[in-house]
């Protein structure tokens, strides 16, 4: 996906940066602030130009922190107007908790809710790869863990290929396949940790968290 990216602002952030990513496969993002993990998304998505190398991703969906809705759209009108396949969208909608909200205005949705809708809209384009810059940040812990389950499920049943951005070691372990940890400057791949076991305290989830936490500190 990602081949000899080499992309900064003031200074060099990227430099030669290689990352592949295989279709079907999610893909979390870990590292400190700064280091780059929200850029690199965007470059995936065509928002900001490579200085050199090269990114494959085909078409994409990027659902960023917070949902980005068209304040004087119903939720209806907000996923016509991305292009969302309509059906689609309302089963979706139903599988996150959210069967009645189609003539509903931004305004008249929680924070949760309206970020339930964002990543409904970019599930709903069917990318060839999806793109979550922590999606789940501003949702309470236990309709975190329910819409990670979902995610999984959602990907799994249509083979999606996602990157992942979060600063939640066990979000990470529980949504991804692979966790790679990003640090340095300029940015290199720290670890590219493959996951065993995305069972919540299982042993392998276990053993994972804490290999990622090793590398997130070093």
């Amino acid at each position: 996906m990602i081949q000899g990216l080499t992309f900064g602002f003031d200074a060099p952030l990227f430099d030669g940066l290689d990352l592949d990513v295989p279709a079907g496969e999610v893909v979390a993002l870990l590292g400190p602030s700064g280091c780059g993990k929200s850029t690199l998304l965007r470059l995936v998505a065509g928002l900001l130009t490579p200085e050199s190398g090269a990114v494959h991703a085909g078409s994409t969906a990027l659902v960023f922190q917070d949902p980005r809705l068209l304040p004087w759209k119903t939720v209806r009108g907000n996923l016509d107007f991305a292009g969302c396949d309509s059906s689609l969208a309302e089963r979706l909608l139903a599988r996150v908790g959210l069967p009645d909200v189609l003539d509903r205005r931004p305004g008249e949705l929680s924070g949760g809710m309206a970020q339930r809708v964002g990543v409904v809209r970019a599930l709903a384009r069917e990318p060839q790869v999806l793109l979550l810059d922590e999606p789940f940040a501003a949702v309470d812990p236990l309709r975190r863990e329910d819409l990670q389950d979902l995610l999984v499920e959602l990907l799994a049943e249509r083979g999606g290929t996602a990157l992942l951005v979060t600063h939640d070691v066990r979000e990470a372990v529980r949504v991804a396949d692979r966790v790679v940890v990003l640090g340095g400057s300029p940015t290199r791949i720290r670890l590219d940790h493959r996951v065993v076991e995305r069972e919540r305290d299982a042993p392998g989830f276990l053993a994972s968290c804490r290999t990622i936490r090793q590398a997130l500190s070093g």
